[in-house]
């Protein structure tokens, strides 16, 4: 991680200095991504399939969430392992049933006039699960329950194939505490190119979804900004590429538990970004010798150094100015480490998530609290939030007024629609009013 003083830099060095790793923008990426989308919708399943054996090694392939295979799962898993599982499902579905949108109140404006918000739940959802070096089951439960809680119809999930081609059982058992009946062994950009097109193969259909989610490399976040710019494609929640984590602390801050936290993103994948920002030079230099010493070892340890290779230490001269910082970049992932880190987070406005004191590791959202740990990455926090319940719903008024109601309100609407020029929409309205 590169130590930078921020009071010393210009606009351009800051800008630099919060830059994302550049292969996330790689035009390469674009062009491949773009590739596979024109030959999925030229061959369907078979040019699914054909990309899936040249990236993943393996052809698609639907697994189904039957009672054996779900305790053949259970099975392979030790107890503690199946009951962790349970413990998160059943958070996850706590937050997002308490805060699932309700519709609201009839409003009245007018005497006569009512007004509502109401919610109704999307009918498809696509969620793509990250998988391959890692089996991230846990965000299966993070889309998967939000959805159902929702009431999507439709719920396609896919994720890549292991190394041996074969489904990682704690993965099963997170499919069948969301209720899904399938899995589809398929990832990277040819299974969000199936999830946009559909495709039918030999063991079941893939049907197109009217929005995608989930998170993913930069294939993966480049894939799914192509679907929704196509005429007709499916909505997106978000952009949702490689893992960012900021960490904003003092000079009391524990430095094991900062380099603990940094690492803990930084061994997601290569393009995985941490920054860390504080008012003391001495703490910042005491955590990334410790991120150094708890480096030794990790099994991911190859992944967290290129990462941590487009990592920032950045000092700052006060916790306000660490807060604009934080703003500035806009983390998916933010933890305040500081003594006052309660009354800090009012000077938060662009955060995915927000942790807050030592004792919130963020890797317990990740996992447990509750919230979707699917979150907006690339600076997209500066006006997007991650998923929740509302993310698989969509709103709608309903309006209704009486007959004295109308000849209330519709000579300020007829007046409107003069003066904007549009006389067919003032005739409507003066229909209203002569009526009675």
């Amino acid at each position: 991680m590169r130590l930078i003083d921020w009071n010393s830099l210009d606009a351009e060095g800051r800008r630099n200095a919060l830059a994302r790793p550049p292969r996330r923008s790689d035009a390469a990426v674009g062009d491949v991504v773009r590739e596979i989308f024109d030959d999925v919708q030229a061959r369907g399943a078979a040019a699914v399939s054909d990309w899936s054996r040249k990236l993943d090694g393996y052809a698609p392939r639907r697994i189904a969430v039957t009672a054996d295979a779900v305790a053949a799962a259970r099975r392979a898993l030790p107890p503690s392992a199946t009951h962790a599982i349970r413990i998160a499902s059943e958070n996850v579905r706590i937050f997002h049933q308490a805060t699932r949108p309700e519709d609201s109140a009839f409003i009245e404006t007018t005497p006569g006039v009512l007004s509502q918000l109401a919610w109704r739940p999307i009918r498809s959802a696509g969620l793509y699960v990250p998988g391959g070096t890692a089996p991230l089951f846990s965000s299966l439960l993070m889309l998967a329950i939000p959805a159902q809680v929702a009431g999507v119809g439709r719920r396609i999930a896919v994720t890549p194939p292991s190394g041996d081609g074969e489904p990682h059982p704690a993965m099963i058992v997170a499919a069948d505490e969301a209720g899904l009946e399938e899995l589809w062994l398929l990832g990277g950009a040819q299974a969000i190119a199936a999830l946009t097109f559909g495709a039918a193969f030999d063991d079941g259909e893939i049907q197109p979804v009217d929005k995608l989610f989930g998170p993913g490399n930069a294939w993966v976040a480049e894939a799914k900004k192509q679907a929704a710019a196509l005429p007709g494609g499916p909505a997106v929640d978000m952009p949702a590429g490689p893992s960012e984590l900021l960490i904003i602390a003092d000079r009391d801050a524990d430095p094991v538990l900062a380099a603990a936290d940094l690492l803990s993103q930084a061994e997601h994948d290569t393009d995985a970004q941490v920054l860390l920002v504080s008012e003391s030079r001495a703490n910042l230099e005491a955590i990334l010798a410790e991120v150094t010493l708890q480096l030794h070892g990790l099994p991911r340890a190859d992944i967290a150094r290129l990462s941590l290779a487009e990592g920032r230490a950045i000092l700052v001269e006060s916790a306000a100015q660490a807060c604009e910082v934080a703003n500035l970049y806009g983390p998916e992932h933010l933890a305040i480490q500081t003594e006052d880190a309660g009354e800090l987070v009012a000077l938060i406005s662009a955060a995915g998530a927000v942790f807050v004191g030592a004792n919130a590791a963020e890797t317990l959202g990740d996992y447990a609290a509750g919230p979707s740990h699917v979150l907006p990455t690339d600076g997209a926090a500066r006006t997007l939030g991650g998923v929740t319940t509302a993310s698989f719903m969509t709103s709608m008024t309903i309006q209704m007024a009486s007959e004295a109601g109308a000849r209330q309100l519709a000579p300020v609407a007829a007046r409107l629609a003069r003066l904007e020029g549009l006389e067919a929409h003032a005739r409507a309205a003066d229909l209203r009013a002569d009526q009675g």
